[in-house]
């Protein structure tokens, strides 16, 4: 797409914590022009009713109507809810969709729209090209980004993560595990073992180590704070600490959104940023893979941006280059 004009794009299920998160993004982003956001149950209310921080931001409502003289469309919807969206409505053949849900990451197609798996550091060249993407999940996208120099290398072996994650991550929707007395000072894990995200993270690695049948032994745990992820992954290795820092800098050159640190790191460095940071520990024969990220940013909308500028021929980090806030 040239870069001559301004990229019209709509967003669907601007309600929710990732809808909120994508306009608070594109407002900012130097190349963007929203032509609507869309809900139903919304339309008429100005954003800002709903997302109090975009007060001052923005006086645009929420409306019921879409429109196809957009070139790009962000679903913002819940699991199930983009294929049901997309099947019920008529969305042009020119129109690039990037989907936030999990609907289409393991290769679904709908109406003859084929969806390439968003994770840049993975398949950048892939996302350039494609007309349609599938976002990476949250845990996923802060999984994947540990083991992946690993499994390119050929080196993967049997892996055990335990992440935890913000409140926001259970989206916006009211649950009595998202009750402030409940969450707050509080800790408990869900899914053990059979976390959604597996399926695409395995889906990812045998495309870089062919053959890996390994396990992938994951315990999400839900955190007492509203954003961010802390991923700590560990594996047998034989590499020394110096090597696999040296394997991971190298895979990730030229991908500017995740850092290998040689220092130690913490949650607030990465939250409100599409950052992911990188820190290795070896103890013994096990490397430890520590990795963060801000759930809605780079978990989330952020990467969506992200794709959107590699789709349409932008500068990779226009509309991202945002800092954390550490104290």
């Amino acid at each position: 797409m040239a870069n001559d004009k301004r990229i019209r794009v709509g967003i669907v299920g601007g309600a929710g914590y990732t809808g909120g998160e994508m306009i608070r993004l594109l407002l900012n982003h130097p190349d963007v022009s929203i032509s609507f956001v869309h809900s139903r149950s919304n339309a008429g209310n100005p954003l800002y009713a709903v997302h109090a921080d975009l007060l001052g931001e923005t006086e645009r409502s929420f409306t019921a109507e879409l429109s196809n003289d957009i070139d790009v469309m962000f679903l913002c919807l819940g699991h199930g809810e983009s294929k049901k969206f997309l099947e019920a409505n008529d969305v042009a053949p020119h129109v690039k969709i990037i989907d936030l849900s999990q609907d289409f990451r393991l290769g679904e197609s709908v109406k003859g729209r084929e969806f390439v798996y968003g994770l840049p550091e993975l398949q950048r060249e892939q996302i350039k090209q494609a007309g349609n993407v599938a976002n990476p999940g949250c845990f996923a996208t802060a999984i994947q980004l540990g083991i992946l120099p690993l499994a390119k290398a050929g080196l993967l072996t049997e892996v055990h993560t335990t992440g935890i994650t913000g409140s926001t991550g259970a989206g916006q929707s009211l649950q009595a595990t998202s009750h402030f007395t409940w969450r707050a000072n509080n800790i408990s894990t869900y899914k053990v073992l059979n976390h959604q995200h597996l399926k695409e993270i395995r889906r990812s690695l045998v495309q870089l180590q062919p053959g890996f049948e390994a396990g992938i032994n994951f315990v999400p745990v839900r955190g007492d704070f509203p954003r961010g992820i802390w991923v700590t992954s560990y594996l047998q290795s034989d590499l020394t600490l110096e090597a696999a820092v040296q394997l991971y800098k190298d895979y990730y050159a030229g991908h500017p959104f995740t850092h290998v640190s040689e220092k130690q790191i913490d949650l607030k460095q990465v939250v409100n940023t599409n950052k992911v940071l990188l820190q290795l520990e070896k103890v013994g024969d096990k490397l430890v893979i520590h990795s963060i990220e801000d759930n809605l940013v780079k978990g989330a909308s952020g990467q969506a941006v992200q794709n959107m500028n590699l789709m349409c021929g932008l500068d990779e980090t226009a509309g991202l280059k945002l800092k954390s806030i550490v104290f």
